[in-house]
């Protein structure tokens, strides 16, 4: 095998057990695998096209292209231009390949950002960068398919006749800056919440190892796209294709493993308890709404990993067990009944005794001296506001 074989099929296998691992926690998490999410099915959706990926580059890198090196004296036979014409349109599927996996996984965690950041202040944020994303998606394959090189099968003729059909330059710029910028932004989102987080160290170090995958990522997209521009006719570029890819691949799913390893190596969680711990607590009302707003701040701020390793919905299901445990009731119900009607002479003057009696007490504690009180303490008025009813008079 060569070397590229080597780690191709390293990689692919690699990245199809944390995929797997992703998916079996998720069905863990979530019941059953009919309540699997969109991301999930984007994800499946990227090792498809990974799978295709990894066939077609080891086929690139044994077939000649329409790109030709000028220092090189070719003979263009017939099956010359047709093994050319081939493996340029191998390329072509390469390139593609590359495009969907790399975009289906920042889909991936901009939903995952998403729901995690729903009601913190930096899902502005994802909003934009997912518009960001899209954009940069359409934008950068129209230009592709209609502008770059015309006509469209000019990227498999041998010899071409524009240089961009077989050099691609303008697209690999084109990649490079919606690619690159937009992955920097995705890492610095969680950048703040992560950093003011008050989890353990040691789960601190593990999400620091993902981010550190995740900036690999970025430098495999600019190494990448350096061997495609300083040595264009080499094979170095294919290398950094599939770690690029790979490496993406791998981070977007090692979050969402957590609760797969958790249940085999029997780890806590983010706040040091095991899943399957229980136990009573005696919470008065204050105290579980108190408690119950503790769990959805921790939530919001250390929960931003599920690097953390914890997926929202488990969070959602924590909540859930705890309102089972703790019987609600309602203590007071109030009704107001508000109409309108004109003003009667004698509320005129009841109105206007009112606003002397208040003039008479400066002091705001007092101000309420010439309400007259019911015989069980509660408020009473001459409108009979103890039935619940409230009247606004028009004309006072």
């Amino acid at each position: 095998m060569t070397r590229l074989q080597v780690e191709t099929w390293t990689w692919y296998s690699v990245t199809w057990l944390i995929v797997f691992a992703r998916l079996s926690s998720r069905v863990m998490l979530l019941g059953s695998p009919k309540k699997l999410q969109s991301d999930d099915w984007i994800m499946m959706f990227a090792m498809a096209c990974d799978t295709v990926l990894m066939v077609t580059i080891n086929i690139v890198a044994t077939t000649n292209s329409n790109l030709i090196n000028p220092a090189d004296h070719v003979v263009l036979t017939p099956e010359e231009i047709s093994t050319r014409a081939y493996g340029s349109k191998m390329v072509l599927v390469v390139e593609q390949m590359q495009i969907a996996i790399v975009w289906s996984v920042k889909v991936c965690l901009l939903l995952m950002y998403n729901r995690l950041t729903m009601s913190l202040k930096q899902n502005w944020a994802v909003r934009f960068l997912s518009i960001y994303v899209i954009m940069g998606f359409i934008i950068m394959e129209v230009l592709y398919f209609g502008v770059w090189c015309r006509p469209f099968n000019q990227y498999w003729a041998v010899p071409p006749q524009n240089a961009q059909c077989s050099t691609a330059m303008h697209h690999l710029i084109t990649n490079a800056v919606f690619n690159i910028s937009s992955d920097i932004i995705m890492i610095m989102i969680p950048m703040p919440i992560f950093i003011q987080s008050q989890i353990p160290l040691k789960q601190k170090a593990v999400l620091c190892s993902v981010f550190a995958l995740g900036i690999f990522t970025i430098l495999s997209a600019i190494l990448n796209k350096y061997y495609s521009f300083t040595d264009p006719y080499g094979a170095s570029w294919t290398f950094w294709y599939i770690r690029e890819s790979s490496t993406a691949l791998i981070v977007s799913n090692l979050p969402l493993t957590w609760s797969l390893f958790r249940r085999v190596l029997n780890l806590t969680s983010l706040h040091g308890r095991s899943s399957h711990q229980t136990g009573s607590h005696h919470l008065t009302t204050a105290g579980y709404h108190s408690h119950v707003s503790h769990i959805q701040a921790s939530c919001n701020r250390d929960d931003i990993s599920e690097a953390g390793l914890r997926d929202i919905s488990e969070t959602n299901n924590s909540q859930e067990m705890i309102n089972k445990n703790i019987p609600l009731k309602i203590y007071q119900k109030h009704e107001v009944k508000v109409t309108s009607q004109l003003a009667t002479k004698e509320d005129i003057e009841a109105v206007n005794s009112a606003a002397i009696t208040f003039q008479m007490h400066p002091n705001p504690a007092a101000k309420e001296s010439w309400v007259p009180r019911n015989s069980d303490g509660g408020d009473s008025s001459s409108e009979k506001s103890a039935e619940g009813a409230v009247k606004a008079y028009n004309g006072v």
